[in-house]
């Protein structure tokens, strides 16, 4: 075993909280790069545009709501996921766009 495996190991059995992670979700071409992403609780997905075309990425799922509004090409937003449920995004613009944001422990 390594030592970083070590030290996930004994953190994982002493029962502390590793760091959150941070998830990159790209729009391109008028579609997200993924269709489906599991995550844990606390976890972000940050959203960046590389499209040539303004985005309004949002979810109205039960308690995984957010809104970036419209997000100019170029740009990155980040979204904190802090608790387990399914989050399904979309971009009110683009209406094809969709991802399914899967959190749990």
């Amino acid at each position: 075993m390594h030592i970083c495996q070590r030290i996930v190991v004994f953190g994982i059995a002493a029962g502390i909280s590793l760091p959150a992670a941070d998830y990159t979700v790209v729009q391109k071409d008028r579609a997200f790069s993924v269709t489906e992403l599991t995550v844990k609780p606390g976890d972000s997905i940050v959203f960046k545009n590389a499209d040539d075309v303004t985005h309004n990425v949002f979810s109205i799922s039960e308690g995984m709501q957010f809104d970036i509004r419209r997000q100019a090409p170029g740009a990155s937003s980040s979204i904190p996921f802090p608790k387990e449920g399914v989050a399904e995004v979309r971009c009110a613009i683009h209406p094809k766009m969709k991802l399914i944001v899967t959190v749990k422990k």
